[in-house]
C-alpha cells in the first residue's frame, strides 16, 4: 500500500529526509492531493482574518468551536470562500485525531494557545498560533520544548519583523535593524521607547468588569469547553465576547492585545532573539486581582544595560524609538519621507537613506509558513523567538500584578529569589488540561 503524503510528510520530518530531498522531488507540482490541509480551531473575528480562513497558500478542510452558532457561520463562510464542504469537528481534540489534517490554526482566547500548541505538536501536527504565544512563560517554555521535541514547525501569527510597516513608525523593520546590527547606535546600551508617541498605542479600554452579574449560559454553548484551562467563573456575556482580553484569566489587556505586534520586532531589531530581559519595573496603579487596568510605565532591562521603556501615561512621548550609547537618536519617518530619521547627539539630522544604502542588510529568513512545513526550515516567527519576545510583557504582566518589579534569570528562565513573581510567571490550570499540557 502505498503511503500518503501527509503522513510521509509526518515521518520524513522525523528521519531529517527534508534536509536532502526538496517538496517538489519528492511530490512533483502541487496537485490537489499533494496540498497541504489546514484546520481552525476558534471561529471568532480573528479567524476570518487574511492568514486564517481566507489564506490561499493551503486548502481548509475544517473547524470547531465551543459556539455551535460559530460552527455555522464558519462552514457557510468557508463555502463563500471557495473551499467547498469542509468539515465540523465536535471539540479540537477530534479535530487534532483526524491524520488528514496538517496544519492547526490556533484562532482561540490566549489561555487555550499553550496547551491547544502543546497538544497539537504531540499529534503530529505544524501549528499557526494567533498572538499572543502564551500568557506565562511557563506556557511559553512548554510549548517551546514540546514543539522542539516532536520536530513540528510553527508559526506565530504576527508578522512585523518581517513584513509591512511598523505601526506608527511608519517604516518598515529591516532598516532599523541594519542601524542596529551594524553598530551605529553605538557599543554601550540602548535606550528604547514605546508608546503613542512612538506610534504605539496601548488600547488601555480593554478592561474586565469588576462586579460582573453572572448570567445564563446560552444554549448551544460549551462554556465549560470555552473556559477549559481558566479558572471556573460563573458565566457573562462580556467575559466571553471580544472583552475577555480585559480579564486576567484570559488576557493581559493591551499588553496582551498589542505587545507582541510591538515587541517582537523591537526584539528581533535589537539582535537579542536568543535571550531575555534580567529586570522588570513597574509603575502605575495597583490593579484587580480579575480585571486589568492600565500602566504607567513597564521598564525592561537587559544584561547589557540595554532598556525597554513600555509607556503608558505618555511622559515620555518626546523621545526617541531608540536613544544609542553615542547619542544617536532614530525616529519615525518624517511626513513625506521615505525612511526612518537619524538624529546624531548635537541634534543633526542625517541623510538616513544614504547610511542605509552602504549598509549590508540583515540576514535572509523564511517568511512563507508553507515552505517552512514542506521543506521542515523554521519559520520566521516560530516557537524559540516568539517564546523570547512573548516573555518580555509576560514579565510585564506578573510585575503589574505584583504591583512591583523583580529580576529575572533568562538562563533558567525563573524570577530571582521571588517565589511570589513565580507565581505568576509559572500559573496553574484547571484538570485535565494541566496534565494533557504538563505531563
Amino acid at each position: 500500500m502505498s503511503m500518503k503524503r501527509r503522513d510521509f510528510l509526518k515521518t520524513a520530518a522525523g528521519a531529517g529526509l527534508f534536509a536532502i530531498a526538496p517538496y517538489k522531488v519528492l511530490f512533483g507540482d502541487e496537485t490537489p492531493s499533494n496540498t497541504l490541509t489546514r484546520a481552525l480551531i476558534g471561529f471568532g473575528c480573528i479567524a476570518r482574518s487574511a492568514n486564517h480562513l481566507p489564506y490561499k497558500g493551503s486548502r481548509l478542510v475544517g473547524l470547531c468551536d465551543p459556539f455551535e452558532y460559530r460552527v455555522k457561520c464558519g462552514l457557510a463562510e468557508a463555502e463563500k470562500n471557495g473551499w467547498g464542504r469542509i468539515k465540523a469537528y465536535k471539540d479540537f481534540m477530534e479535530l487534532l485525531a483526524d491524520r488528514d489534517v496538517d496544519i492547526v490554526h490556533i484562532c482561540t482566547p490566549p489561555h487555550w494557545h499553550g496547551c491547544m500548541s502543546v497538544m497539537a505538536a504531540e499529534a503530529g501536527k505544524d501549528i499557526w498560533c494567533e498572538k499572543p504565544m502564551t500568557r506565562t512563560v511557563g506556557e511559553g517554555r512548554r510549548v517551546m520544548e514540546v514543539v522542539k521535541a516532536k520536530g513540528r514547525m510553527f508559526r506565530l501569527n504576527t508578522w512585523f519583523r518581517f513584513q509591512g510597516t511598523f505601526y506608527g513608525f511608519g517604516t518598515p523593520v529591516k532598516p532599523i535593524r541594519q542601524v542596529v546590527e551594524n553598530g551605529l547606535l553605538g557599543k554601550g546600551p540602548i535606550r528604547c521607547t514605546f508608546g503613542a508617541g512612538q506610534g504605539f498605542s496601548w488600547k488601555f479600554g480593554w478592561s474586565g468588569r469588576v462586579n460582573a452579574v453572572p448570567e445564563q449560559v446560552p444554549a448551544g454553548f460549551d462554556y465549560d469547553m470555552w473556559l477549559g484551562p481558566a479558572p471556573w467563573k460563573p458565566y457573562s456575556a462580556h467575559r466571553v465576547g471580544t472583552s475577555f482580553r480585559g480579564y486576567w484569566d484570559y488576557d493581559s489587556g493591551g499588553l496582551g492585545d498589542m505587545a507582541q505586534h510591538y515587541l517582537d520586532p523591537l526584539q528581533y531589531l535589537l539582535c537579542k532573539d536568543d535571550t531575555s530581559p534580567v529586570r522588570v519595573d513597574y509603575r502605575g496603579p495597583k490593579q484587580h486581582p480579575e480585571a486589568v487596568g492600565r500602566f504607567d510605565r513597564i521598564t525592561l532591562t537587559y544584561d547589557d544595560g540595554t532598556t525597554v521603556d513600555l509607556d503608558g501615561d505618555e511622559s515620555l512621548k518626546g523621545e526617541p524609538l531608540l536613544r544609542g550609547s553615542n547619542g544617536l537618536c532614530v525616529y519615525p519617518k518624517a511626513n513625506g519621507g521615505k525612511t526612518l530619521r537619524l538624529v546624531d547627539g548635537s541634534g543633526k539630522e542625517l541623510d538616513a537613506e544614504k547610511i542605509l544604502a552602504e549598509l549590508p542588510e540583515p540576514a535572509p529568513q523564511v517568511t512563507d509558513f508553507m515552505q517552512s512545513v514542506r521543506e521542515r526550515k523554521s519559520f520566521a516567527l516560530n516557537e524559540s523567538n516568539g517564546f523570547r519576545s512573548c516573555t518580555m510583557f509576560n514579565l510585564g504582566i506578573a510585575a503589574e500584578r505584583l504591583g512591583r518589579g523583580f529580576e529575572f534569570d533568562p538562563v533558567a528562565l525563573r524570577a530571582k529569589d521571588d517565589p511570589a513573581a513565580d507565581r505568576f510567571l509559572y500559573q496553574g490550570m484547571r484538570e485535565p488540561w494541566r496534565t494533557k499540557m504538563f505531563g
